[in-house]
């Protein structure tokens, strides 16, 4: 069993789990960007540990379809409700927003829209396009919903050649009716295996901390490298407020290590592993990583 602090819903944070929230200029000047043409980051809806970090680097994982999630996941800080119809005009504020970050490294997730037709598709693959219309020479990440797994919506998404595209199966089979709302375990799986044999990059990542086993994690992670899964990331789990799903246990820095080089073991090109981790921080280090393995 992982090495634990055990649940209550007392449970002061360890050490290892205290961060700096502190502004910076540059992360100043990375809000004024985002807001200053109306864009959505998952730092902020998803209440991210890192994003003063992230922003004073100058980046940030921009959130396109809204800031509004049709699904209700008992883990994520994420608006849920009845959402407005998707903006025409964000892949060219998202692409104008990165040129003048001048980032290398793009990240971009969104909300679920299960209410549209394509689940979203066609404004994922016109983002994409329009970043590299305006940042030829930037490298473009991905974080997509499980669009039920169809193949045909996955595939217009596809088409428009982002360099990593990810979903993220979020906890172990056992705990996936109890955390996600309306997503499946095996759904997402066949999501990463779809994503992995088009020739893409795929990406997951889980949380822990939620109740799931040693064995279930190592099962997780062998059944994402089936899926052709190559990076992959864990973190630990942090209970947004009280009313979202607690908190079992602080797995240790220690344990995140012990995962990671399991993973490695396993053969996935790269894995980020330690408390703080989240699915895009740092993501570019896990594409130059993979780069590595492939040029080999």
């Amino acid at each position: 069993m992982p090495k634990v602090r055990e649940h209550s819903d007392y449970l002061r944070k360890p050490d290892w789990l205290k961060i700096s929230l502190r502004s910076t200029t540059n992360s100043a000047d990375v809000e004024q960007i985002v807001e200053g043409r109306c864009l959505h980051t998952i730092c902020s809806s998803g209440m991210c540990p890192n994003k003063a970090e992230c922003w004073s680097r100058r980046t940030a994982t921009f959130m396109i379809l809204g800031d509004i999630c049709t699904r209700n996941c008992r883990f994520c800080a994420t608006q849920t409700g009845r959402p407005l119809p998707p903006d025409e005009a964000e892949p060219d504020k998202v692409a104008e927003s990165v040129k003048l970050m001048g980032l290398k490294h793009v990240v971009v997730t969104s909300v679920t829209r299960d209410d549209l037709e394509d689940h979203g598709a066609t404004i994922w693959a016109r983002t994409v396009e329009a970043i590299r219309r305006d940042n030829p020479d930037a490298t473009i990440e991905l974080l997509i919903s499980d669009m039920d797994a169809r193949p045909e919506l996955i595939d217009v998404v596809l088409a428009s050649c982002p360099d990593i595209v990810g979903h993220n199966i979020e906890t172990v089979e056992r705990l996936t009716p109890e955390v996600r709302s309306r997503a499946k375990y095996r759904t997402s799986l066949a999501t990463l295996k779809h994503i992995a044999a088009s020739g893409a990059v795929a990406k997951s990542g889980l949380m822990l901390g939620l109740g799931e086993s040693e064995e279930e994690v190592l099962t997780t992670l062998a059944d994402l490298r089936e899926a052709g899964v190559s990076i992959v990331t864990l973190g630990q789990y942090l209970r947004p407020t009280k009313e979202h799903y607690p908190v079992r246990a602080y797995i240790t820095p220690e344990k995140f290590e012990e995962y990671r080089l399991k993973a490695l073991e396993m053969g996935f090109s790269y894995c980020a592993s330690a408390p703080l981790v989240r699915s895009s921080y740092l993501a570019d280090a896990a594409l130059d990583a993979v780069r590595k393995v492939c040029a080999k």
